[in-house]
């Protein structure tokens, strides 16, 4: 059932040992969005852990809670930015019929959790939070505007992609009042890069493939040059948006094998496809111009579904 604002607000006041969940292969919005709840409700005196399936990565461990401990019952469990129980991961998986509360901004939650939050157009979680805190009454400190904006940026790209409005640049700069840090999380989010991750983009450029006139741009990452580039999941992050950077490009399939005839597909777009619509095709969903999707098979089956899927869409524009 979806709720207001307001009675998510009221829900949290309610309870007093709360678990908060985030998606797998975690990212700023999950990650910045929860960890900004938990700081907040923290300052309610409420008992609260937040879990992911994954290990966190190195460049958000300042969000970390040292003092963090989940030596407790919850009374009530939430999770942020989980589209879809599938999202939780295995270790998760035990809590994907018990989720009291979702606080969400994908269009294609499946509505999984007793109540949910769904705001599609606002651009991040993050951004819902800051609002959703203001009505908590909390004090946002220097902690939690610094989750609440590397949430907020990492989503909409420093700003840059569709999804940012009006209410992210008054949250951001609100963020940025109460203290953010911003020009050291836009520096480390979006300027800074490994070794790993140059290696894993100049092999990315050579192997992309152009299809449809060269709207469509085709991109395998497979677990060998994942190993060649001393890369893992975190390097990965942001690979994707290397194909919406390219003139004439409506529709960009990035694949990266995680298994065998496993892949993790990422779909961007430009205003001329609807990517979210696309990865339904596949059980998937996301956003209207960012989505994503997994397919199982040998690769030659997977790329031609996926380019047969991405000419249909291009042929209906």
């Amino acid at each position: 059932m979806k709720i207001e604002l307001e009675l998510a607000a009221q829900r949290l006041r309610e309870h007093d040992k709360i678990l908060i969940l985030t998606h797998k292969n975690p990212d700023g919005d999950t990650l910045g969005s929860g960890f900004g709840l938990y700081y907040g409700l923290k300052q309610l005196g409420k008992q609260v852990y937040l879990r992911n399936s994954d290990e966190l990565p190195a460049k958000f461990s300042y969000f970390y809670d040292s003092q963090m401990t989940a030596e407790f019952e919850p009374d009530y469990i939430v999770s942020v930015d989980v589209g879809d129980t599938k999202l939780l991961g295995t270790k998760l998986e035990q809590y994907a019929d018990k989720i009291d509360l979702c606080i969400d901004h994908h269009v294609s939650n499946t509505l999984y959790a007793k109540e949910t939050y769904l705001d599609g157009a606002a651009s991040s979680v993050s951004e819902i939070l800051f609002f959703l805190l203001e009505l908590l009454g909390i004090w946002f400190d220097e902690q939690i505007a610094n989750c609440l904006y590397t949430g907020l940026v990492t989503d909409t790209g420093c700003f840059k992609f569709s999804n940012t409005g009006v209410k992210t640049h008054l949250a951001a700069a609100r963020l940025i009042e109460f203290g953010a840090d911003y020009e050291r999380i836009n520096r480390d989010m979006f300027e800074t890069k490994s070794f790993a991750r140059i290696a894993l983009e100049r092999m990315v450029l050579d192997g992309m493939e152009f299809y449809f006139d060269r709207r469509c741009a085709y991109v395998l990452v497979t677990r060998a040059m994942m190993e060649e580039a001393g890369a893992d999941y975190t390097t990965f992050d942001g690979i994707s948006a290397i194909t919406r950077q390219i003139e004439g490009v409506d529709v960009g399939l990035t694949l990266r094998e995680i298994g065998a005839d496993d892949y993790k597909i990422s779909v961007r777009t430009s205003a001329a496809v609807n990517a979210s619509e696309l990865c339904r095709k596949f059980d998937g969903g996301g956003h209207v111009r960012a989505a994503g999707c997994t397919l199982k098979g040998n690769i030659a089956d997977v790329k031609r579904k996926l380019l047969a899927a991405a000419q249909e869409m291009l042929g209906s524009r």
